[in-house]
């Protein structure tokens, strides 16, 4: 009994990896609601095979165990197992008429195994509770910690209010960021390159500062092959409203969603033009110096259902980030490659001291990518 019970707990690791995974691929695209993966799962004289597969679908509806079972077809779940990376939802909205606790009901599943318990504090463990008092048999905490971690966008926001915050930077092998006086510097291979845009396209927005947009004019799309759609909204931190309305960003404001957040002194006019651009423009508090308050911004765009931003470049931004302790990840690629003459510093002391505080981050893995060398580090406090 002791081994079956070990090689069920072996099972159960296996499958959720897989709906971990499987969830992954739409990230980006559900908010406001996380990107849930699902499973559906029977038994058969050679061990259990998968029958459906599942994730939640862009724009947050079907969700993805809703997915799994319309994948499976009628009957094909019933008896079966269902392994889901968050608590299926057990509320009614306007928007969806029955909850997936009714649905994995109504399948006829005989167990579901759930990676984590519905962050919500309204709704923590009423999903599982149905399920029991249904007759189905729960597991749960299977994989916990990487699903929270797939879900921390999620979580921060139910709990929090604000969504989860990854910066990235280039730098050169001597650390730095741009060239003398804030010049535009190619830092990355294009194989780093890549690896970006395939980050842009797993986060709700991208968010940076005017600085790095006057320094750059950059576009901030999605320029993979086949992944133009998965563009994530462009979020501007522009505390006096300077974005040129000849910027790459404003021209295609119409084509891929623009949002500048502003100080409450930044010029009206200013805001009359970009907005008639196809630009929206809100407003959040600043401090005398009129920095924006970032914890504001945060969350601002998190009562607009925004749950992963991505923020590239702006050391400026990124320290500030730092010091209000609101960044969750810290992506680092260092070029082989040495400017060898004084430009903008990549990593600033703040967030430098950060990094090296394990009661704050963890560096959670390094490795290569093309020719530039990539550190991640993970919050941990």
């Amino acid at each position: 009994m002791v081994e079956a019970t070990a090689d069920r707990a072996a099972i159960d690791r296996d499958f959720m990896r897989q709906a971990l995974a499987f969830g992954a691929r739409g990230q980006g695209t559900t908010w406001p609601n996380p990107c849930v993966g699902a499973l559906v799962t029977q038994d058969t004289a050679d061990g259990p095979v998968i029958v459906a597969r599942g994730h939640t679908q862009p724009g947050g509806r079907p969700h993805g165990e809703a997915n799994a079972f319309d994948r499976a077809g009628p009957n094909a779940a019933a008896g079966g197992t269902l392994y889901v990376t968050l608590e299926p939802c057990s509320h009614r909205t306007i928007r969806a008429a029955t909850p997936c606790v009714e649905r994995t009901i109504l399948a006829g599943v005989r167990r579901v195994v759930a990676a984590m318990a519905d962050p919500n504090p309204r709704f923590q463990g009423l999903g599982f509770a149905l399920l029991r008092t249904a007759g189905i048999a729960v597991t749960t905490g299977v994989l916990e910690a990487e699903a929270q971690q797939a879900h921390r966008g999620h979580v921060l926001r139910v709990t929090q209010g604000r969504p989860m915050v990854t910066f990235k930077i280039a730098r050169t092998a001597d650390g730095y960021a741009g060239g003398p006086g804030g010049a535009r510097l190619a830092v990355s291979c294009p194989e780093a390159n890549g690896w970006v845009h395939l980050q842009r396209a797993h986060h709700d927005a991208i968010m940076l500062g005017i600085g790095s947009v006057l320094a750059d004019d950059p576009l901030l799309t999605v320029r993979l092959p086949g992944m133009a759609a998965r563009s994530p909204v462009r979020v501007v931190l522009d505390s006096q409203l300077r974005l040129p309305v000849a910027s790459q960003l404003v021209r295609t404001a119409h084509e891929v969603p623009l949002w500048v957040l502003a100080s409450e002194t930044a010029p009206i006019e200013r805001e009359r033009v970009l907005v008639a651009a196809g630009v929206e423009v809100m407003r959040v508090s600043a401090d005398a110096q009129g920095h924006l308050d970032l914890a504001e911004a945060l969350t601002l765009l998190g009562t607009r259902g925004i749950t992963r931003v991505f923020s590239e470049g702006g050391p400026t931004v990124a320290e500030t980030l730092a010091s209000a302790r609101l960044l969750d990840e810290v992506v680092i690629s260092t070029s082989p490659n040495a400017l060898g003459q004084p430009g903008v510093v990549a990593v600033r002391p703040g967030l430098a001291a950060a990094l090296a505080d394990p009661d704050l981050y963890r560096l959670a893995e390094t490795g290569l990518i093309g020719h530039d060398r990539f550190e991640h580090f993970v919050r941990t406090g």
